[in-house]
């Protein structure tokens, strides 16, 4: 098969694929979701989705993983006290060049 022929196909099922996920929710529900369950799952899945992305890059960005996972470490305990994200960004940006400083 042509090789342009084929990005054309790969091309139009990803977009029929993409359209059927956000069209088939819309009709095939017509009444209000009862279910907590599934209310609560649907709740979650945009954070869910943003973590599953985010958390290998926090490992992968950095020079050796031990320093993005100190990082990580650092920013969990800091917003879990209730540091701002300004503050978190930078103390993992310090912790991430002190860690590769001294590790590297």
């Amino acid at each position: 098969m042509n090789n342009t022929l084929y990005n054309y196909i790969s091309i139009l099922v990803a977009f029929i694929v993409s359209y059927l996920i956000r069209v088939l929710p819309l009709t095939l529900i017509r009444k209000p979701i009862k279910s907590k369950f599934i209310q609560s799952f649907l709740y979650y899945v945009p954070y869910v989705t943003l973590s599953v992305m985010t958390f290998p890059a926090i490992l992968q960005a950095t020079q050796t993983p031990l320093s993005g996972a100190l990082a990580l470490a650092i920013g969990l305990i800091l917003s879990y006290v209730g540091a701002g994200l300004f503050p978190v960004a930078c103390s993992c940006c310090a912790i991430v060049f002190i860690a590769e400083l001294f590790l590297v």
